[in-house]
């Protein structure tokens, strides 16, 4: 008994995953040897099988059939080849006593009398091809015990090829958080090297001129320089938390029991009124106890709330700011008058590169109230906004102790 002249050694590339993927099932051997061991026969084989192929992926062969691993019969001259049109299973006790099979031109074509495949599948349903088994005796195969064997162990089989196409799947994906991983650093490097230095240089030199003799119309334009290196510097520190927030897995904060809160708050208002000169901002403090919290980022936070305030609320009307803390929470709210905000906007207002529509002056990322959101988040608090036609306000609430 032998493989005849079809047999070749398989030189297509196409299918070397394939035999990679058998091979590396380290059960593959002992399947083989159980099914050779109970049915008596003397080759058995995992065969990938497809329109226009059938390659031997795993084999033992104790009759010198001749097929190795890699090696290719002529698909059209194998049962295997009508199991993959049917998905049916094919067993044969004696095949020159068979009433379907004793003219039928493979087992004369390969010398065997005994014979069975069963159909390997993937969980999807995609047909990857068989388990086989012949002899060139006849063998009681035809039985509920051998075919429910075979049957495990195909299903056995496709569920491990299966398992390798989902951890190559896991792997690709891995590479590519790896590589998203590279990339999200060498954003935030360029965004904290390649754009601050530049932006240091300018502000270090605006801050320079305004202790040097200007004339009049020089004045107002290094304000202005000024002031677009602070909106820079706020747009630069926007992206790089927006970055560490959705590509680094949230913000990073310093907790500490801080006393200082209201010192803190008032240095953002003094920032602002600075730089709003003509801006009414009122505040009310009311901090009796210390907040454990990242306090530069409350203060960023804040800063944001009231920045939102100026730019859209009311420029004839005052920006209210209140803070309190007792012994269980945290408050501090920013209230301005001004148009309400629309439905449709306050749906998405929390949402990255989502703002009102601005007007001149007003332009901006729009990523602003969107980290104001991650920083009551990290701290385990809660920012929300009431609108309606007579005020505006922005309410953050945390706990006192975390």
């Amino acid at each position: 008994m032998r493989a005849v002249q079809s047999e070749r050694v398989l030189v297509n590339n196409s299918f070397a995953d394939d035999l990679e993927a058998v091979s590396s099932i380290e059960a593959i051997p002992n399947i083989l040897e159980v099914v050779c061991r109970t049915t008596g026969m003397g080759f058995a084989a995992v065969a990938r099988v497809t329109k226009e192929h059938w390659i031997a992926c795993a084999v033992r062969d104790q009759i010198a059939f001749g097929l190795r691993p890699g090696g290719e019969l002529k698909v059209e001259t194998t049962i295997c080849d009508q199991i993959r049109d049917s998905g049916e299973l094919v067993v044969i006790d004696h095949a020159s006593e068979d009433d379907v099979y004793c003219n039928h031109p493979t087992p004369r074509m390969y010398g065997f009398q005994s014979y069975i495949s069963v159909p390997i599948y993937n969980r999807a349903g995609q047909f990857f091809g068989t388990l086989c088994a012949i002899d060139p005796n006849p063998a009681t195969v035809n039985t509920p015990e051998t075919i429910g064997m075979f049957k495990l162990f195909a299903d056995l089989i496709g569920f491990h090829l299966d398992a390798q196409e989902r951890l190559k799947l896991s792997e690709t994906a891995l590479l590519d958080e790896r590589h998203t991983a590279q990339l999200r650093e060498q954003f935030i490097a360029v965004l904290g090297h390649d754009l601050r230095n530049p932006l240091n240089a300018i502000t270090g030199g605006a801050k320079l001129l305004t202790k040097m003799a200007l004339d009049e119309t020089a004045v107002p334009v290094v304000a202005m320089l000024q002031r677009s290196a602070a909106r820079m510097a706020g747009l630069i520190e926007d992206v790089m938390d927006f970055a560490r927030g959705r590509l680094g897995g949230g913000l990073l904060l310093n907790r500490a029991v801080d006393g200082r809160m209201e010192e803190v708050l008032d240095h953002v208002i003094a920032e602002a009124r600075t730089a709003w000169p003509h801006r009414d901002i009122q505040s009310e403090m009311a901090l009796s106890l210390p907040v454990t919290c990242d306090s530069a980022r409350i203060g960023q936070m804040f800063s944001n709330l009231l920045i939102n305030a100026i730019t859209h609320g009311d420029p004839e009307s005052p920006i209210w700011v209140r803070a309190l803390s007792d012994e269980s929470s945290f408050r501090l709210s920013v209230t301005n008058r001004g148009e309400p905000i629309e439905p449709e906007i306050m749906e998405r207002l929390f949402l990255p590169f989502s703002r009102a529509t601005a007007g001149p002056g007003q332009e901006g990322l729009g990523l602003g109230l969107y980290i104001a959101s991650e920083i009551a988040r990290a701290h385990r608090g809660v920012l929300e906004v009431a609108s309606t036609s007579d005020e505006t306000s922005f309410i953050f609430t945390m706990p006192v102790e975390q």
